[in-house]
C-alpha cells in the first residue's frame, strides 16, 4: 500500500511538473500555427522595396505567452528577431487578459470560465495576476519594459510622438532598434474602476481595444451577449482616453459600440486587426459605412493576417481587403494588424512579412502606396493619437484645439 501511494505520488508530481513546464508551450503550439499552401516566390524587386519601408504592425498578442519576446523561439509568430528580419519598425503589443472558455464569433458570456487564468498560473506568472486583470495587463507592460531595458540597443519603448521619431532615427541596417507600443486588448482589464486607466497609462498604455470576445463595462462586444453600445462608464471612458493620449481601438466592437464611438470621436480612431465584410463576411469585421466612418476621423483599418478576418491565409486574401479599403476611402486609411500570436494560423510568421509587400505588387500597387499601407499610415495615426494629454475642443472655424476644461468624475454607480 505504501509503496502503491508512493509511486501515486510520484505520479501526481511528474504530472503538476508537465503542467508548469510543457503545459504552456504546448498549448500555444497548438494555438499559434504557421502553415498552409507553399507561399509565392520573392522577387529581387520586393525585396528590395521591403528593406526600405517603414513599417508598423498595429496588434500582436505575443506578451501573453510564457517566453522572452528578445530571444528567437521555435513556436509561435513574434519575437525580436524575428521582428528585425521582417523589417519591422514599429511594434504595438497588447495585453490579452481574458478569454472565455468556447470562445467563438457568435456568442460568448464574460461569465464563462476565463482560458488565461489557467494560464497565468501555468506560466507562473505572480499571483497578483490570477485574480486581477489589471494586474494582469500591468505585469504585461512591466515584461515589455523589462524587455526594453536588457536589450537597448535593439527595442525602444514607444509613449509620445518624440520616442516615434527617435526609433525612426536611430534605426540602422541591421533593423535596430524596433519600437514598441503597449496597447491593450479590451478594457475588462480597467475592473470598472476608472483610476486603472491611469495606472495603466503610466505603466505605457497608448492604445486599447473597447472589449474583446465579450461584453464587459465598457462596451458591448460583437461576440457578446447583448451586444450594445457604449455603457455609462463607456461614455466616459472614450474621451478621457482621448483626452490621455490613448488611442480608442474598436476591433471587436458590437455595431452599436462603432457607431457611437466614431460619433464622438476627436482623435483618429483605429480598427487595428480584423478585415472587412465585403471581402469576408465575418461578424467581426466592418462594414462599408463603419470603414468610411474611421476613415472621417482621420484613422485606419488594420487588416489582419488570419482566416477570421479574410476568410483565408494567403498574402492575396490580405491584399484583397486592404484594397477594398483603399478603393472605398482611399490609400491614407490601410494598414497592418496582423494578430500574430493572437490564437491565429496564419501562413507566415513576422520574419517573412516580404510576402505582403510582395503580393501588394503583384496586386499593382503604386510604390507610394504600398509605403502608406506598410506603415505610413499607421505612424501618423500613433503620433496623433498619443500625443501628450490635453483635452481637444472644437472651435467656431470647426478645427480642433487643446481644451483644459475638466472631466466629469466617473462615479461608481455610472457603470452601467
Amino acid at each position: 500500500m505504501r509503496r502503491a501511494l508512493k509511486w501515486l505520488g510520484v505520479a501526481l508530481l511528474m504530472a503538476v511538473a508537465g503542467f508548469f513546464v510543457l503545459g504552456p508551450g504546448i498549448a500555444e503550439r497548438s494555438m499559434n500555427k504557421v502553415e498552409g499552401a507553399p507561399l509565392p516566390e520573392v522577387s529581387d524587386e520586393a525585396r528590395a522595396l521591403h528593406a526600405s519601408l517603414v513599417i508598423v504592425d498595429l496588434h500582436s498578442d505575443s506578451l501573453l505567452w510564457g517566453r522572452n519576446p528578445l530571444e528567437r523561439a521555435g513556436r509561435g509568430q513574434m519575437d525580436l528577431p524575428r521582428l528585425i528580419d521582417g523589417n519591422v519598425a514599429l511594434q504595438v503589443f497588447s495585453s490579452v487578459t481574458q478569454s472565455p472558455a468556447g470562445l467563438n464569433f457568435e456568442r460568448n458570456s464574460a461569465d464563462a470560465r476565463d482560458n488565461i487564468t489557467l494560464l497565468a498560473v501555468g506560466q507562473l506568472q505572480p499571483p497578483r495576476t490570477w485574480t486581477s486583470l489589471a494586474e494582469r495587463s500591468l505585469y504585461h507592460a512591466h515584461k515589455l519594459e523589462r524587455a526594453a531595458e536588457e536589450a537597448p540597443d535593439a527595442l525602444h519603448l514607444v509613449r509620445a510622438p518624440a520616442d516615434i521619431d527617435a526609433v525612426l532615427a536611430e534605426r540602422d541596417a541591421t533593423g535596430r532598434p524596433v519600437g514598441a507600443l503597449f496597447s491593450a486588448e479590451g478594457l475588462h482589464n480597467l475592473e470598472g474602476d476608472a483610476a486603472n486607466l491611469q495606472r495603466l497609462y503610466d505603466a505605457g498604455l497608448r492604445m486599447a481595444g473597447l472589449v474583446h470576445f465579450f461584453d464587459n463595462e465598457v462596451a458591448g462586444s460583437m461576440h457578446g451577449v447583448a451586444k450594445g453600445g457604449l455603457t455609462a462608464f463607456g461614455r466616459q471612458i472614450v474621451p478621457r482616453m482621448e483626452d490621455m493620449g490613448v488611442i480608442v481601438d474598436i476591433a471587436h466592437c458590437s455595431h452599436r459600440c462603432v457607431a457611437e464611438v466614431l460619433a464622438m470621436a476627436r482623435r483618429p480612431v483605429v480598427s487595428s486587426h480584423g478585415g472587412v465584410q465585403a471581402t469576408c463576411a465575418t461578424n467581426r469585421n466592418l462594414t462599408d459605412d463603419e470603414i468610411r466612418g474611421v476613415a472621417a476621423t482621420g484613422g485606419v483599418i488594420g487588416i489582419g493576417y488570419f482566416d477570421g478576418a479574410v476568410c483565408d491565409t494567403s498574402p492575396a486574401a490580405i491584399v484583397a481587403a486592404m484594397r477594398h479599403v483603399r478603393d472605398l476611402v482611399g490609400a491614407d486609411h490601410v494598414a497592418l494588424g496582423s494578430d500574430f500570436d493572437g490564437s491565429v494560423t496564419t501562413a507566415f510568421d513576422t520574419s517573412q512579412l516580404v510576402q505582403v509587400t510582395q503580393a501588394l505588387l503583384d496586386d499593382g500597387w503604386s510604390e507610394g502606396d504600398i509605403r502608406k499601407a506598410m506603415g505610413l499610415n499607421a505612424l501618423r495615426v500613433l503620433r496623433e493619437g498619443i500625443k501628450p494629454p490635453g483635452s481637444y475642443a472644437q472651435d467656431a472655424s470647426g478645427r480642433w484645439r487643446v481644451d483644459t476644461t475638466p472631466l466629469p468624475p466617473i462615479l461608481p454607480g455610472d457603470v452601467r
